[in-house]
């Protein structure tokens, strides 16, 4: 059981790893985009320098956030590791909660199959012998 949660942490870890990263990614994509914005706007060399260090000001920064979630994600690995899997896990804002399966099919009616043609008294519609009871 112990491989198990090693093997659970590890993946979590590495999910955690890859959001990082893409969060990163999309962090230096931006702000190269903004960067290509300002040159285009720019009237002078000194105002495309500015934008171009304006860039690799928040590309660094991006590095920096990325390598630091690592760090966190593998010390809470290796916390984990450290307590046998007894350490709660860290709450995120935001997450949504999970509903009861079937509990607002949105059909509001009272039969447990939710078949429109049981006890219908339409004309044309073909009879299931009644409704569920």
């Amino acid at each position: 059981m112990q491989s198990g949660k090693s093997a659970m942490a590890a993946a979590k870890e590495k999910a955690a790893n890859v959001a990082a990263s893409a969060q990163a990614g999309m962090e230096k994509t931006k702000a190269m985009a903004q960067e290509k914005g300002e040159k285009m706007r720019a009237h002078s060399p000194e105002e495309k320098e500015m934008a171009e260090e304006r860039k690799q000001q928040v590309m660094e920064q991006a590095e920096i956030n990325k390598q630091q979630a690592k760090e966190e994600n593998a010390a809470e690995r290796e916390g984990l590791r450290a307590t046998g899997g007894a350490a709660a896990a860290p709450t995120t804002a935001g997450v949504a909660h999970a509903k009861p399966v079937g509990a607002a099919t949105g059909t509001g009616r009272p039969t447990a199959a939710h078949n429109p043609l049981s006890g219908s008294t339409l004309p044309g519609h073909h009879q299931t012998g009644g409704g569920y009871t």
